[in-house]
């Protein structure tokens, strides 16, 4: 089946790989230390010298912005793809070998899923402490649910096809059987469902530094600065306002680019079945 890429994505692919780049290369691109105080630049609105003004203690906020692009998107990254790792074995040990060991590994699931997310994290985040990968383990606790049922489900739809009891007849050990017959034909759905989990990942970590259980200050990461800015919000409405646009944007980039991917590997879409 022959799939063809759209401008819209196309463009969205584009904008993702500039944010990306721009990441990776902030540490170079920033025209002031984002760490360096100046008192004789104190809350300064936005400039030619200070695009993004200054906050108070005198630093450039765009500088701060590229920095904590760095630690906001990166960190998000990194909790994507071990949530996904650690769901994705539950979810598949669980649903391939059914019977008791299935009931225990979704009963442990059940446990994370009946408190909701937003205060999970933050009780998981209030035990273990501040700090960047205290804030990434309490998203990952409750983040790693979504793909272990997701994976169960796919894997108990896909055990009891023909290629996988003709593997099984052939000889092939179920480790062999797990991740070179089902797990590659599972992999679609998860991709798409892991692209649309980035926005909500860097909300999330964004949300835990703003209310103090995150990042902590004065280390650049948008929830964290966010947070310092509302403190001078009338004073220079800027500091939180170029964060919070900056954060908005880039979600909805990932949000574009998540609903993108899934019509790109749906293939309803590439028959026109879809309207």
């Amino acid at each position: 089946m022959k799939r063809t890429v759209t401008r819209i994505q196309v463009f969205l692919l584009t904008s993702i790989g500039i944010v990306l780049l721009i990441s990776v290369l902030a540490p170079y691109l920033v025209p002031y230390d984002a760490y360096d105080t100046n008192p004789d630049a104190i809350l300064q609105a936005p400039s030619a010298t200070h695009w993004f003004g200054t906050d108070n203690f005198g630093r450039d906020v765009f500088s701060r912005v590229l920095i904590g692009s760095t630690t906001s998107i990166f960190a998000s990254f990194a909790i994507i793809v071990i949530a996904t790792i650690i769901g994705c074995m539950v979810g598949m040990i669980g649903g391939y070998y059914g019977g008791r060991v299935d009931a225990i590994l979704m009963r442990i699931t059940d446990i994370f899923l009946a408190f909701p997310d937003l205060l999970l994290a933050i009780a998981v985040a209030g035990v273990l402490g501040g700090g960047l990968v205290n804030a990434m383990v309490a998203i990952i606790a409750t983040t790693w649910t979504q793909y272990a049922r997701l994976s169960r489900s796919l894997v108990q739809d896909i055990k009891n096809e023909t290629f996988v009891k003709s593997a099984k007849i052939s000889g092939a050990t179920n480790g062999e059987i797990l991740l070179h017959h089902i797990l590659p034909n599972t992999w679609g759905l998860i991709i798409v469902t892991a692209v649309l989990h980035i926005s909500t990942v860097v909300m999330g970590l964004a949300g835990l530094s703003f209310l103090g259980l995150g990042v902590r200050v004065p280390d650049a990461e948008w929830g964290s600065m966010i947070s310092e800015g509302l403190k001078v919000l009338y004073q220079a409405p800027w500091v939180a306002l170029s964060t919070s646009l900056v954060l908005v944007i880039v979600m909805m980039l990932f949000n574009a680019l998540g609903d993108q991917v899934r019509d790109y590997l749906d293939p309803k879409t590439n028959r026109g079945e879809r309207p």
